[in-house]
């Protein structure tokens, strides 16, 4: 496993961490299976674990406090997130502050997820969606304060928008922001033009989310891929877009090297960019841990295959 630093901290952080949403939020999961996967994430070298209040209803966060519990290894660098209180994804300008990070629901929720892990401090606290609008509002800004002054929290960070990397430019300007966490990948290159010049610029670390575009990237799903009522991806891969990233996919099945797999290749492209700190994808079962993990040796994409990959660049612009 390769570190990076987190800027700001100077934690040492795995470069590829575990993003922990499957376990709560997608069909299909199974908590014993899940917690040997993270036990198995432990001894191969990760120690990033990225979870959020709003993935079960705290479910992930208890599960993660498990793992915790019965680790006498090194530190593990815990994130999680603070739900909007009325309950709206993505953020939106015309929501009032008021109405969706109020100090007190700081402050509650973060007492939660405290909770839900066996916590005293968490390492670092995000806000679960952002809009600008809020950006120069001194009510956040104090409570965030108040959580480090406390001790509660380590970092403070923002998880943009999905498609929107540029909706956090005057949050960041504050100084109060510690990380952004941002969809980024194969197909999602949009934060290259603005964010990330701008967080090397702040000192502000990079938490690379939804590295295999929700399954689409793992070459995994068919085009009469159907989901359960209620998993989340049923909102995602709609039909049109479903149809849209296969043929995506199969024109970057060209481009993977014999070598290599697909969501290697994914996650090495991901690695490739100085400003990502890491990358969280998805694992819930121990084979995911091991293949996604080993991408991590150090190894380099040759630059001719980079300029390849950089075309399959797909424009976004809806938040989901």
């Amino acid at each position: 496993m390769q570190y990076r630093v987190f800027p700001r901290t100077n934690w040492r952080v795995s470069e590829i961490g575990y993003g922990t949403w499957g376990m709560a939020g997608w069909t299909g999961s199974d908590d014993a299976e899940s917690l040997q996967a993270m036990e198995r994430a432990l001894a191969l070298g990760c120690n990033f674990f990225d979870t959020a209040f709003a993935y079960g209803s705290g479910h992930s966060e208890r599960l993660l406090g498990r793992l915790l519990r019965g680790w006498r290894g090194e530190h593990v660098y815990v994130a999680t997130k603070i739900p909007p209180k009325n309950g709206r994804f993505p953020g939106r300008a015309d929501d009032p502050l008021a109405d969706v990070f109020p100090a007190g629901h700081i402050r509650e929720m973060t007492a939660k997820s405290l909770e839900n892990l066996g916590l005293d401090c968490v390492d670092l606290q995000q806000l679960h969606v952002w809009s600008d609008a809020w950006a120069g509002d001194e009510r956040w800004q104090r409570a965030v304060d108040d959580l480090k002054r406390e001790g509660l929290i380590r970092a403070f960070g923002i998880s943009l928008n999905r498609w929107e990397p540029t909706s956090a430019t005057k949050a960041l300007r504050t100084g109060l922001v510690d990380s952004v966490q941002v969809v980024y990948n194969v197909f999602d290159q949009n934060p290259e033009d603005e964010l990330f010049p701008l967080c090397r610029e702040l000192n502000v670390a990079v938490i690379a989310r939804v590295p295999f575009d929700e399954g689409g990237l793992t070459g995994a799903l068919a085009k009469d891929a159907t989901f359960p009522e209620g998993d989340w991806r049923t909102t995602y891969f709609k039909p049109e877009n479903l149809r849209a990233t296969l043929d995506r996919v199969e024109r970057l099945k060209a481009e993977v090297p014999e070598d290599m797999t697909l969501p290697e290749l994914a996650l090495r492209f991901i690695l490739e960019h100085p400003a990502v700190t890491t990358t969280i994808p998805g694992m819930r079962k121990v084979s995911h841990v091991e293949a996604s993990l080993a991408a991590s040796d150090g190894r380099r994409l040759p630059p001719a295959l980079l300029d390849e990959l950089r075309k399959h660049r797909w424009e976004r612009t809806r938040a989901r």
